[in-house]
């Protein structure tokens, strides 16, 4: 199998193509992206030979379709504003596909094309990232040994940082979306939008994390999950 990792210079991209190359049934993984520095980085990090490297900007359509063509699935580790586009490539030259979110609005749309990837005999599998993602996992793994469902709460910790660290995580556009935009619940079997870095409550997790304000967010999950289970009864979904 052979996987493109679009963005795989990126802070996500990079840990995908480190997993992809550790995969035996992986035979092949491309490293697309523009930053050939960081690209060859992670290259000579990794050092593994199923890596290669490709100088690739979206932009470029023909380019991405010719490279799209030479793969069987593009993992879509850039930002998720270039979701439509990438699967709009991808349903044309077959390529099976896989993100890492759509910050809810985008996945409803995503959501949209299934009936053109069946026609491409693709598939097309959305929010694969750390969340969505490990969520969506857990949620089928309590469902299936759940009679009923009333409500799916997510709580997303992290150790805080320093005040002085000004490093990023993964993709700034969709930090800086996630805490602006209104986030998306589901209410009494509806969807409905709250304020910013509103519903904020304080939670435990399990050290070293420890008691930790958290607030909603705008998310995947939401999109998805209240409806997978509807038959469960759920009434309530938030991240």
């Amino acid at each position: 199998m052979k996987i493109m990792v679009l963005g795989g210079a990126g802070k996500m991209g990079c840990i995908s193509v480190q997993f992809l190359a550790g995969d035996d049934r992986v035979k092949k993984v491309i490293i697309a992206d523009s930053n050939l520095e960081n690209a060859q980085i992670v290259d000579d990090t990794i050092n593994s030979p199923k890596i290669e490297i490709q100088n690739l900007d979206l932009k470029d359509t023909q380019a991405f379709l010719y490279a799209l063509e030479e793969v069987d699935v593009c993992l879509n580790a850039t930002v998720y504003y270039t979701n439509l586009d990438v699967m709009d490539a991808c349903q044309k030259t077959g390529t099976h596909y896989t993100d890492m979110g759509g910050l809810f609005h985008t996945t409803m749309k995503q959501l949209k094309l299934h009936e053109i990837f069946q026609e491409a005999n693709a598939s097309a599998v959305l929010g694969m990232g750390s969340a969505p993602g490990i969520p969506n996992i857990q949620s089928r793994y309590a469902a299936d040994r759940l009679d009923t469902i009333e409500s799916i709460k997510i709580y997303d910790g992290i150790k805080p940082p320093s005040p002085d660290d000004v490093r990023f995580t993964y993709a700034v556009p969709t930090i800086l979306d996630e805490l602006t935009l209104s986030p998306m619940v589901f209410e009494d079997g509806e969807f409905k939008a709250k304020e910013p870095l509103s519903g904020f409550e304080d939670y435990w997790f399990a050290q070293p994390l420890g008691l930790l304000p958290m607030h909603l967010s705008l998310h995947s999950e939401v999109a998805t999950i209240p409806i997978t289970f509807q038959d469960k009864g759920v009434k309530e979904c938030f991240f």
